[in-house]
């Protein structure tokens, strides 16, 4: 072909999540126009790793890069236009208000969880998190049920990425392992998966005592995030709801809380202990109310 170099399309499969079908049309367009990932994001506030994590598939491209990009590529407003769906898609069956959180779990170097009254959503079984979404929303029809427990599920992935990312502490009040939700099988198979990921080295669990009085963050759940090329963030939640902080000042007086409860709670390996032998009475019918 006289020495022409001839771009091929990557296999671009319209059946592919609505992320990586972007990717792969960015990545199509990008190398169609002969530039490398650097020359593309130049002129931009973004750096050449977010990039390439959007053709990827695995980050959301924000609007002002979608817009930089279809000038570069002179793409007539395509990846600006696109860039509501590839958010609505990588939500999936989450909330709006837990999109930032999804994407910054993934890049985090540690997260630390407090769960008061529910186990966290990247611990949760199945049949745990099925009965979670039934209590919130009682009347959904099933396929919608459905999307939101694959949705939550898929976030513990997390989990089976490199071993040593991200650090992994949840802290859980013991009403959680006494009082069951589910029936004593299903709650046995949750207390036993959480078990397992520490025996795996994955998490470090810790059980605040039921007797143990007044503690801090009794207010509700907690999950501090922290990055490492990025200020730490913040969220906390409700039934309904849920709030990412990024205040310096506010993250740190929650992470002095959050110390203060981890020092309340038992030691991790006296703390594993007491959820196994829970995941054992449900499971021999023996379990303490």
């Amino acid at each position: 072909m006289g020495g022409q170099t001839m771009v091929r399309r990557k296999d671009i499969d319209g059946s592919e999540s609505v992320p990586c079908f972007y990717g792969k049309e960015l990545r199509w367009k990008r190398e169609a126009a002969g530039l490398t990932l650097q020359q593309l994001v130049e002129g931009s506030f973004y750096g050449l790793s977010h990039l390439s994590e959007v053709e990827r598939g695995e980050r959301r491209m924000p609007r002002e890069l979608a817009e930089h990009v279809d000038r570069v590529l002179k793409t007539d407003g395509f990846f600006a236009r696109r860039c509501e769906d590839v958010r609505k898609a990588k939500r999936g069956g989450h909330a709006s208000y837990f999109e930032r959180v999804l994407e910054a779990e993934k890049r985090a170097e540690s997260i630390e969880e407090w769960g008061p009254t529910v186990v966290p959503g990247l611990l949760q079984t199945e049949a745990y998190a099925r009965a979670v979404s039934r209590a919130a929303h009682p009347t959904e029809p099933q396929e919608k049920t459905d999307t939101r427990v694959y949705a939550r599920l898929a976030r513990a992935q997390l989990f089976d990425a490199d071993p040593m990312k991200p650090e992994y502490w949840a802290i859980l009040h013991e009403s959680l392992l006494r009082l069951p939700i589910t029936s004593p099988q299903a709650m046995a198979e949750q207390l036993e998966h959480i078990a397992a990921l520490a025996r795996q080295h994955r998490i470090t669990p810790q059980i605040l005592p039921w007797n143990c009085g007044a503690h801090p963050l009794m207010a509700g759940m907690v999950t501090v995030l922290d990055f490492p090329d990025a200020p730490p963030l913040l969220y906390t939640e409700s039934s309904y709801s849920g709030d990412t902080i990024d205040d310096p000042a506010v993250v740190k007086q929650y992470r002095k809380a959050y110390d203060r409860l981890r020092a309340a709670a038992m030691p991790p390996e006296a703390s594993l202990t007491v959820i196994e032998e829970a995941a054992k009475d449900y499971r021999n019918g023996k379990q303490q109310l």
